[in-house]
């Protein structure tokens, strides 16, 4: 049986290929050479250029533009043949974004027109122009493509690049189509300004016409989805429409997307500028929150992704390496991107086929069943939109940063939750939820946190976290204030120079709160960037951490504290039956993400340990910087341990990986299994292991990038 005779294939491939074929390809580039290497990397499945800006194959569809180079050839399809013969699933790319300056005179109602009327050019290259993504172009020309693709070659299915557009277009189509939809006419000053005005005006209202217009691009976008996805299952049934979109901050809805497709790639393909090395594994849990089981493709290129763009080039093999190992850890299946056919710089393909076949060998213990986490982080898009608006990666994305940073360096197995799926099914899991900064939330959000908190949860919250609405209007309180304790008192401070905050003993036991531990010989610490101003509305024994205000710290002859002790809490800790909240009024997790102060980390640790208040399910003790995953496969067990540790860590490319010494992996085991078997998949050996009682202690006696604790079950 082919791959294509499969009705159910989407899980079926672990090591994707995609080869993007530039326009020139088709008279130089050598087919069996690629063919061969998919064959040695282990390879089972391949996206393949296909259509769209330019077309490899011999298309009959007038405007769809053959590569010159092309000949009697058809690119694509030997390359499609090919990669059946060696039993791969094969998908078609096209892109949809530019056409050539024939299209565009023969049909100029295609193109992007900018607020002054006048049709946008290519960007990058004079000798195209940028489509609109929502109008005919893409919903009647680029179905007419995709048919004809379905129709020649039996893919598995077409994956769309750049098919969302690229900012306002103002042609008679969108004019047209958003006004019959909304009222409104489209608003002006382009995407980012529209996500400033969507969060509010001058005047502190929000603009109507901005805020309809980010859910009318959403629903426009998905109504071509299933325009597309219709007449590609039409052809082929076993087919479907793959988007290239997602992520935490992306702007079409991950909940939509999760409910929608069955099988999906996250295309963030490398490092750029300062971005730590866990980043992979972030996107990996940002698209399985909603996702769940669903496979999702990790897409990596050698290529350095600065804003540059240099395409031809090359990553060193131990940047590629640990960036595949944090998102494989963290359950993507990983795709390599080539662009072009022709190899420039071959020291990519040695490495890549070496991780290949690691995993090839370590495919059983990669089909996870569901992660072992009993902590979560909740992320919010309409938080990015509505309440961050253009301002959106400092007042939103770097809270997020700084918490999961924290929750690395602890060595926390945790997962992501997506805000609009809060409800008990999905938080079932989950023991504590932290919120950082999630300042936009709906009533119906805030009453499932609460249900979660009455029924046992544990709630941790940063800053403005439900002081908005799901539309980023601010309201007289918190939405959550009977959580927290504290209600909004009108106000803000920050940013805070040269502020600090006391540690606190309970009056009456002279014990320090478990948040604090390890910081009690401190007496004081530094204060985060920005705080809100809340008051106190239920009795708290004492505040852990309280206020100490800022004070000039110019000229060094007058840094001394104008106030020594202020009853200002800075933490509210509260117990609600089995469930716990914590509630940090100041901007901790961003002011860790800007300043990585150790003391603020212990404290985003501690909260959720006190938080939790049972013992972690994984616990990983050494020297070191390690991302920990776990998982539950059917017959098995494994603890990812991801070596972080490098000079290079928060700014790629890494150098050299450098080993970690010995680590000592606690694992607690599910009551009604019983071990067969523990073993260190990377090293190759049988574990060192003791057991007491449900917990296993496994000897792990050093990390490079990537090791795997594999525990069969009997």
């Amino acid at each position: 049986m082919t791959p294509s005779a499969s009705s159910g294939w989407f899980d079926k491939p672990m090591r994707w290929a995609q080869l993007t074929l530039t326009e020139t390809d088709p008279a130089q580039y050598d087919v069996d050479f690629w063919l061969d290497y998919f064959k040695q990397a282990h390879c089972d499945a391949a996206c393949l250029s296909a259509g769209g800006c330019v077309c490899y194959y011999p298309t009959q569809i007038p405007f769809h533009f053959r590569s010159p180079w092309l000949g009697d050839r058809d690119a694509f399809g030997e390359l499609y043949e090919g990669c059946r013969k060696l039993g791969m699933h094969v998908i078609a790319r096209t892109d949809p974004h530019a056409v050539h300056q024939d299209a565009f005179e023969a049909h100029p109602e295609w193109i992007m027109v900018d607020a002054e009327g006048k049709p946008v050019p290519h960007w990058a290259d004079p000798d195209l122009w940028v489509t609109c993504a929502l109008g005919p172009y893409n919903f009647e020309y680029m179905t007419e493509i995709h048919r004809e693709i379905m129709t020649l070659y039996p893919v598995d299915g077409i994956f769309a690049n750049r098919w969302a557009g690229h900012g306002i277009c103002y042609c008679e189509h969108c004019r047209r189509n958003f006004k019959d939809a909304t009222g409104y006419d489209l608003p002006e000053g382009g995407e980012v300004r529209v996500q400033s005005r969507a969060r509010s005006r001058a005047d502190g209202t929000q603009d109507p016409a901005a805020k309809a217009y980010i859910a009318w691009w959403q629903d426009r976008l998905f109504d071509l989805w299933d325009v597309w996805d219709k007449e590609i299952r039409a052809i082929q049934p076993h087919a479907r429409y793959i988007p290239n979109s997602g992520g935490a901050t992306g702007r079409l809805d991950m909940k939509r997307i999760g409910a929608k497709t069955e099988i999906l790639f996250a295309d963030r393909q490398a490092r750029r500028g300062l971005q730590p090395s866990w980043a992979n594994g972030k996107n990996g849990k940002e698209y399985r929150s909603t996702l769940g089981r669903k496979p999702i493709g990790g897409i990596f290129s050698m290529g350095v992704e600065e804003r540059y763009r240099w395409k031809d080039s090359i990553q060193s093999a131990e940047e590629i390496r640990l960036f595949v190992a944090d998102g494989v850890a963290n359950g993507l299946r990983p795709w390599f991107t080539k662009f072009g056919g022709v190899i420039y710089d071959p020291r990519w393909l040695k490495p890549v086929a070496d991780m290949y076949t690691l995993y090839y060998q370590w495919e059983p213990y990669l089909r996870n069943e569901a992660p072992i986490a009993r902590v979560a982080m909740v992320y919010s898009q309409q938080t990015w939109n509505y309440y961050g608006g253009d301002r959106a990666h400092e007042r939103v994305e770097d809270h997020a940063q700084g918490y999961y940073h924290a929750l690395v360096e602890a060595r926390i197995p945790f997962e992501m939750v997506h805000d609009g799926l809060l409800d008990a099914e999905h938080l079932a899991p989950f023991k504590t939820l932290i919120l950082p900064n999630i300042a936009a939330l709906s009533d119906e959000q805030c009453q499932q946190l609460r249900a979660f908190v009455h029924n046992g949860g544990s709630l941790i919250a940063t800053h403005e976290t439900s002081l908005y609405d799901e539309w980023g209007e601010c309201r007289q309180d918190f939405g959550l204030a009977d959580l927290f304790g504290a209600s909004f008192a009108g106000g803000y401070e920050g940013p805070m120079q040269n502020s600090y905050l006391s540690i606190e003993r309970d009056p009456t036991t002279r014990l320090f709160h478990p948040l604090v531990a390890g910081l009690e010989q401190a007496g004081r610490i530094i204060n985060g960037i920005n705080r809100v101003k809340v008051e106190t509305t239920v009795a708290h024994p004492y505040a852990p951490l309280t206020l100490i205000p800022s004070y000039p710290d110019l000229p060094m002859e007058m840094v001394w504290p104008r106030v020594n002790q202020t009853d200002i809490a800075q933490v509210y800790v509260r117990q609600f039956g089995e469930g716990r909240v914590v509630y940090f009024p100041w901007d901790i997790d961003r002011s860790f993400w800007e300043v990585l102060c150790v003391d603020h980390g212990r404290l985003l640790t501690n909260a959720v340990d006190w938080a939790t208040n049972e013992e972690r399910p994984v616990t990983v003790t050494g020297p070191g910087i390690l991302d920990v995953t776990a998982w539950e496969q059917k017959t098995s067990m494994t603890v990812h341990l991801v070596n972080l540790t490098n000079p290079m860590m928060m700014k790629g490319p890494l150098r050299e990986l450098i080993p970690v010494g010995e680590q000592i992996v606690r694992v607690l085991i599910p009551p009604e299994r019983q071990v067969k078997r523990v073993h260190l998949l990377r090293a190759g050996i049988d574990a060192e292991v003791t057991r007491s009682g449900n917990a296993l202690t496994v000897r792990v006696p050093s990390v490079l990038e990537h090791e795997v604790v594999a525990i069969d079950w009997a």
